[in-house]
């Protein structure tokens, strides 16, 4: 619709609402509704005409009207609230004098009703309600949009996600399941004994994460903070603290990129577990992983973007190494090594930074050649040390850490390890993370005194991690795009 034709509608509504004005209150605040669209319908579609007519049962519902159809005397609407829809059927005969013409046939599409009245059957069939009364309790004077299609149209979804959920049935589900995911792990993790935490939004030193923050400033104290990038420094000060099971479900802000993958400001799950291993919550996260999808999708089948995903066997463990090994038949060994890792790279279009080491070439060449290969639910492990700064060395090899990372669809959707809880060897990371973010990497860590001073006092043993809780809601509703999980995604400013 044409903006100049979607504003003569506006005035044409805000005229009737004017009209509204001179005879009270437009506003109606008094109506309850006693009965939802599809409570009603699940509870009664199986009786007969003859049935309903017989027990005379009585409903009261309120919603959004979106479709309506005068036939002279008589009408048809379909009212939609959270639960869905149902159809009303108005008669100028059982509603007050002239209030039909004069009043009812005015309210437009998207206008809230209120209206009560008793079950019936038409002759197609369609259960419906027999109007005795119903009342105008909110005017809209924007005039919903026809179906959304294309490009344009996905923008309007994020920028007006209150359109969205009036237009569009499988956001509304999309949104529904969201809440259904993130409950069922809350009491997953209740199930398993963890304590549910809350730690600080806004941090003195943004840690846990390698990840650019956004600053803000405390004009109270006269001291610069920050969003959290990850609560993980504030939740393992509490397994110092003697809480040995905790969870968090949080939300996080990283000052970086917008894709199909990435908000800046999104939700996670981070978890910690005294006495316990990465190798322990690899196993905690497919049973995780594969209770969602039996309770939450009823299958351990899930189809997602054309791909079927396969929750009910092992989850695939290999190291970081030798999935680059597999995933790139042309090389070998050696070629990932310290004397040949540059000329690899550079081989493969990646273009390597003065100051990075083994490691994170390494790393580097995995993210550009494997990532997006891994579709079925795959852990990688062994990570290099000079990538995870708070993952503990492996006993056997000090160049790799005790760490995976979760792939489902190409997409990574969960990053774990065991704990480095050595005072001194992490004082030393933090440090070589400083001089990382002195030659000019934003996204390096800080040096975080307390938190050493923490550890100082001794850290059992410990397993942590992370699920991008978004991620995971994408792969439970076959969406594209982060935007589609989150119910206002950022975006760019909108050109008037």
């Amino acid at each position: 619709m044409r903006d100049e034709d979607n504003n003569k509608l506006i005035l044409k509504r805000k005229a009737k609402l004017a009209l509204l004005r001179e005879v009270g209150n437009p506003f109606i605040n008094n109506f309850k509704p006693e009965n939802l669209a599809q409570n009603i319908v699940q509870e009664f579609k199986g009786l007969s005409k003859e049935e309903l007519e017989k027990k005379n049962i009585q409903v009261s519902v309120a919603g959004r009207m979106m479709l309506k159809r005068v036939m002279g005397k008589v009408s048809f609407v379909h009212v939609q609230d959270s639960s869905g829809k149902i159809q009303l059927f108005v008669t100028c005969d059982k509603l007050p004098k002239s209030f039909y013409n004069e009043q009812f046939k005015k309210w437009d599409i998207g206008d809230i009703i209120g209206a009560t009245g008793a079950l019936f059957k038409t002759n197609m069939g369609e259960l419906s309600i027999r109007i005795d009364d119903i009342k105008l309790l909110t005017k809209s004077l924007r005039p919903l949009p026809g179906k959304f299609h294309g490009l344009s149209d996905q923008e309007i979804r994020y920028r007006q996600r209150y359109v969205d959920l009036i237009m569009n049935k499988t956001s509304r589900n999309t949104f529904k399941r969201r809440s259904q995911i993130i409950n069922y792990i809350r009491n997953f993790f209740n199930h398993h004994d963890f304590i549910e935490v809350e730690t600080p939004m806004l941090q003195t030193i943004p840690g846990g994460a390698t990840a650019k923050p956004f600053e803000t400033h405390h004009n109270a104290l006269d001291m610069p903070m920050y969003f959290r990038v990850s609560p993980e420094l504030y939740l393992k000060r509490l397994i110092i603290g003697g809480m040995n099971k905790v969870f968090e479900i949080n939300r996080n802000f990283r000052n970086e990129g917008l894709s199909t993958r990435h908000n800046p400001e999104f939700t996670m799950i981070e978890f910690y577990q005294a006495y316990g291993t990465y190798h322990d919550l690899m196993d905690f996260t497919e049973k995780l992983f594969r209770s969602i999808a039996l309770d939450i999708c009823s299958s351990t089948n899930v189809y997602y973007q054309g791909n079927d995903l396969d929750f009910s066997k092992s989850f695939k463990r290999i190291t970081m190494i030798n999935s680059i090994l597999q995933y790139n038949p042309s090389l070998i060994a050696t070629d990932l090594n310290q004397e040949n890792v540059k000329q690899t790279a550079e081989a493969l279009g990646i273009q390597i930074k003065e100051n990075w080491g083994l490691g994170k070439i390494q790393i580097e060449i995995f993210e550009t050649t494997v990532e997006e290969k891994l579709l079925q639910p795959t852990f990688i492990t062994e990570y290099p040390t000079e990538v995870s700064p708070l993952a503990r060395r492996n006993d056997n090899n000090p160049f790799i850490t005790d760490r995976f990372e979760l792939f489902i669809s190409g997409c990574e959707i969960a990053n774990g390890f065991s704990e480095l809880n050595d005072a001194e060897d992490q004082a030393n990371r933090f440090r070589k993370q400083v001089e990382e973010k002195d030659s000019g990497n934003d996204e390096a860590m800080y040096y975080d005194a307390d938190y050493i001073r923490a550890l100082e006092y001794g850290m059992p043993p410990t397993a942590g991690e992370g699920i991008g809780i978004d991620r995971l809601v994408m792969l439970f509703t076959d969406s594209p795009s982060i935007r589609d999980v989150i119910l206002f995604p950022h975006m760019r400013a909108e050109v008037k």
